[in-house]
């Protein structure tokens, strides 16, 4: 282990709506930049973080997950929630700090990241629910909806759902939940799996609006997934309507003795994320084979 050094998970909130996504970018704002921004004002150097899902611009998250390495000795690891905040914009806030395992990473030790997506069903809505939601000027069939997501569960290969730009090795994601529910006039989707390809969420919940808008079920769904072609699926949902709503870890690190490598790497670790929009095979446990959406 370094010498004097510590591990901090942090868990972040953001609004999405001005951000070109969790990643740092060479000219437009990102979550990746602000945060980093603040570290190194606190820090007097660069310090950079990981994520643990690479959301695109627009997207909004609730339970995004990052880790650093850090020199300083004297702050507790739960005060970096209030001397962070106090330099951040407001449209990010930490919600937890804490002192993570050495080797704790917060992309390669994901087991799984789950996503809802939200859809508001009816007529005129006031302008701040309609900034974390799509809009839908009718009311869907949930029955019809659920058993298409049905269809998600499980290894998939989603070519038909991802953009032709995502980098990935593999296509194949495994899906452990996929539902749709009603909160009043909101339809809310959940989906969790191991990882994501870059907006396939978002073409999930397109896909499955569109062809329920068309009288489809599970079988012209299936049969979408299987053709591995985009080009028959629906739309792209809207950015505003999607949050990373949390991400679960396994227990332990899965790969011991790795926080020395990436606790000396210093600014250099931001290219090592910077693998592409998704990710094929990444080191760590069967959660890796991607890391992050939209």
């Amino acid at each position: 282990m370094t010498e004097g050094t510590r591990n901090i998970r942090l868990t972040l909130s953001y609004d999405g709506g001005e951000f070109s996504g969790w990643q740092r970018q060479k000219a437009d704002r990102s979550v990746q930049e602000e945060l980093e921004r603040a570290l190194g004002r606190m820090h007097g150097h660069e310090v950079p973080t990981v994520g643990a899902g690479r959301t695109d611009s627009g997207v909004h998250a609730l339970g995004q997950v990052a880790n650093f390495y850090t020199d300083i000795r004297s702050i507790p690891a739960g005060k970096f929630v209030p001397a962070l905040n106090k330099l951040l914009p407001r449209d990010l806030r930490i919600l937890e700090s804490r002192e993570a395992d050495f080797d704790f990473h917060s992309r390669y030790d994901a087991r799984l990241r789950r996503y809802r997506y939200f859809v508001l069903c009816g007529g005129a809505q006031d302008p701040f629910r309609l900034r974390y939601a799509h809009q839908l000027h009718r009311r869907p069939d949930a029955a019809v909806l659920n058993a298409m997501a049905g269809t998600l569960l499980g290894e998939t290969d989603f070519t038909a759902l991802s953009s032709a730009k995502d980098a990935s090795l593999s296509r194949s994601r495994f899906v452990h939940e996929a539902s749709f529910r009603w909160e009043g006039d909101l339809l809310v989707f959940e989906i969790a799996a191991n990882a994501f390809l870059w907006r396939m969420v978002r073409s999930v919940v397109g896909s499955l609006l569109s062809f329920e808008a068309e009288g489809k079920g599970p079988a012209e769904f299936r049969a979408l997934l299987d053709s591995r072609d985009r080009s028959l699926a629906g739309p792209t949902a809207p950015a505003r309507g999607l949050f990373l709503w949390n991400v679960e870890y396994y227990a332990s690190p899965t790969r011991p003795g790795r926080g020395d490598y990436w606790a000396t790497r210093g600014p250099a670790a931001r290219d090592d994320e910077a693998g592409g929009s998704g990710d094929g095979v990444l080191e760590g446990g069967p959660a890796a084979a991607g890391m992050g959406e939209e």
